[in-house]
């Protein structure tokens, strides 16, 4: 089953059969000099797309949003094995190949599974493997550089697992409350807790919607506007969103 390339982790030694030879350990992001050459390399992009002057792009608002992205990679993979497998893979290291734009690829030498059967068991292991031990170093590391406050980073955490588990529902119906139930019990913990909320607009479907306590700060880039789960969209706009995805 396919859920995207969010999804998607590939074993490091196909991976150098393909003919990429630029992969590098997922620790180079922990140099404070290597994250900000990737955010660089995001800012030139937005240039690019967007006609914009490069100093019209929020520097912090391209780190928040680099690191978003960087969460997803690492923590929709593993939760969606575990909504739907029951066991969360937990890799022995993990390796990034740099790109201009787009979900970053990620590579993986050996990897073992930890098998947990109920939400609350998943969320425990989520928690301690890929929240703590992937994703905590890197924010830290973006955070240090750009001085984000820890609020809004996490909250991209909350975010990054929000996604996942819409995108899970939105392929996979079958998984949706599966998918939910483990976000759910994922935001009960540290260090997500009071980071944000699941909705369920329509008790008769079973699609659930993340609302943050915080902002990514992708308001700050000109024509950026607001996302679907920021706390700074107005409701009524919001439920016209989460309108559109339950009508499909």
């Amino acid at each position: 089953m396919s859920f995207g390339p969010y999804f998607v982790w590939e074993p490091r030694l196909v991976a150098r059969k393909d003919g990429a030879s630029d992969w590098r350990p997922l620790s180079d992001l922990l140099d404070g000099d290597v994250v900000a050459e990737r955010v660089g390399v995001a800012r030139q992009t937005l240039v690019e797309l967007t006609g914009l002057n490069r100093d019209d792009i929020d520097e912090r608002a391209v780190a928040s949003i680099t690191f978003l992205g960087l969460a997803s990679r690492l923590l929709s993979p593993p939760l969606a094995a575990a909504v739907v497998e029951g066991a969360v893979p937990v890799p022995d290291r993990l390796w990034w190949r740099p790109v201009p734009g787009g979900p970053i690829p990620i590579a993986y030498d050996g990897l073992t599974a930890v098998e947990c059967g109920e939400p609350s068991s998943i969320a425990d292991v989520l928690t301690s493997t890929a929240t703590q031990r992937l994703v905590a170093p890197l924010l830290e590391a973006y955070r240090r550089r750009f001085s984000v406050s820890p609020q809004v980073m996490w909250g991209n955490v909350a975010s990054a697992l929000g996604g996942a588990a819409g995108m899970i529902a939105d392929a996979a119906p079958e998984h949706a409350a599966r998918a939910a139930a483990v976000v759910e019990a994922a935001l009960d913990r540290a260090p997500l807790r009071g980071m944000a909320t699941l909705v369920r607009p329509d008790p008769a479907r079973a699609r659930w919607f993340l609302v943050r306590r915080n902002c990514c700060l992708y308001y700050r880039i000109p024509g950026g506007g607001t996302c679907g789960d920021c706390v700074l969209t107005p409701e009524p706009v919001r439920r016209q969103q989460w309108q559109s995805v339950l009508s499909r």
